[in-house]
């Protein structure tokens, strides 16, 4: 019994550590935010994601709209769909 809940214990941490594996540092966010901020954009915090190697951007505020957007790894936009 007690090797059965060690195990099961063992699984759940593993499972939850790729979720925090998506949150970006804080230096991240920051150049994201400089780089919105050029563009007359915004975006709140909880919607930045790392994936495939750069940034996912959901609910991105624009002067123009709103905007879903990813990012490479040098913080280039490499995608700008208009919701």
């Amino acid at each position: 019994m007690l090797r059965a809940f060690a195990l099961s214990a063992t699984f759940a941490v593993g499972l939850a550590a790729p979720a925090f594996a998506d949150d970006p540092t804080p230096e991240a966010v920051e150049k994201i935010n400089a780089l919105l901020a050029s563009m007359n954009c915004e975006i709140d915090e909880d919607d930045i994601e790392m994936e495939d190697g750069g940034y996912d951007l959901d609910d991105v505020q624009c002067a123009d709209g709103q905007y879903d957007m990813k990012l490479n790894a040098n913080f280039e936009v490499t995608d700008r769909r208009k919701e």
